[in-house]
């Protein structure tokens, strides 16, 4: 009986706690293409294979290794004239080359952008900036989100007289990691022969955890 009494006096305190970290990228992926039109497929080819052979040469030599090099894209669409309401007439063929570009040195990636330009390139987008590893800060996240959360519940169990007796369940909504810098830039790279400039930018990991606290 005294077991019951002490269980029915019990309560809980359900409270939610984020962790953010703000932290440095070490890896950047890019996209890097050439787009050649020609009357003929073989024409087309040819061309596109030349660029992208130089293109490639470049990136390597910037100091990316092979294998971080993987074509992501590689087509062959025709084109046509359409003209004083004539049928559609073949004018030629389009060959895109696409390859996406792991850059684990950020000092290169200047030299990477730079060197695939000047060596032809059509296209570069999709460049994002992420960590190696996230592993070191999502725990630290974890850590500020749940002295957050215990934070907030100090809080409660003061204001409604009540006292915190231990943890009952926490549950982590995840960890969010967007492989995008941010608007504001924490530094700036650009190699000593590179024209352009890139913003390496800051990440924020983020934690989020819900934690139910025993309370009597």
């Amino acid at each position: 009986m005294a077991g019951q009494d002490k269980t029915s006096d019990e309560g809980s305190i359900v409270v939610s706690g984020t962790g953010r970290v703000s932290v440095v990228p070490d890896v950047a992926d890019l996209r890097l293409g050439v787009s050649v039109s020609s009357l003929t497929v073989d024409e087309a080819r040819h061309h596109a294979a030349a660029k992208m052979t130089s293109i490639l040469a470049a990136v390597e030599a910037a100091g990316i290794p092979k294998k971080d090099i993987q074509t992501s894209l590689l087509s062959v669409q025709p084109r046509y004239d359409y003209r004083d309401g004539k049928p559609p007439e073949l004018s030629g063929y389009e060959l895109a080359n696409v390859v996406d570009v792991t850059v684990r040195d950020l000092a290169a990636l200047g030299d990477v952008v730079d060197g695939s330009l000047k060596s032809g390139a059509t296209s570069m987008d999709s460049l994002t900036f992420r960590l190696a590893d996230p592993a070191p800060a999502e725990r630290e996240a974890r850590v500020l989100a749940v002295a957050e959360a215990r934070t907030r519940a100090d809080v409660l169990a003061e204001a409604a007289g009540i006292s915190i007796t231990g943890v009952s369940s926490v549950v982590e909504d995840g960890a969010i990691l967007p492989p995008r810098p941010f608007a504001k830039a924490e530094r700036m790279m650009m190699a000593a022969d590179s024209s352009t400039p890139v913003e390496s930018g800051s990440l924020e990991v983020s934690v989020r955890v819900t934690v139910a606290y025993r309370t009597t």
